[in-house]
């Protein structure tokens, strides 16, 4: 089956901004509440690894979408990981007070 090109690019902007968008939603909603506390480790753990992954595939193969995408992707988990930390920190710093 043969697939259009210009179909092809919209195909991978939607994909790429579908995934993005749940993560600057998480962020805006933890920057908001200043807690990540329901966010897994093992979950931020597995989905980096499998965005590390599909860069690797996507360098491999010269897919700009898949590219683009998971360097966005881990730079969020990033913040995101940076903000579970530092919330977490100090909700067990204000327990030990």
């Amino acid at each position: 089956m043969e697939i259009d090109g210009t179909l092809l690019t919209i195909l991978g902007v939607a994909a790429g901004i579908l995934i993005l968008t749940g993560w600057v939603d998480q962020i805006y909603k933890g920057y908001k509440t200043k807690s990540l506390k329901d966010i897994s480790k093992f979950l931020m753990i597995f989905i980096s690894a499998g965005a590390i992954l599909w860069l690797i595939y996507g360098v491999i193969v010269e897919d700009v979408f898949i590219i683009g995408t998971n360097i966005a992707a881990i730079a969020l988990m990033m913040i995101v990981l940076v903000m579970k930390k530092t919330y977490d920190k100090k909700l067990r710093n204000q327990i030990k007070d």
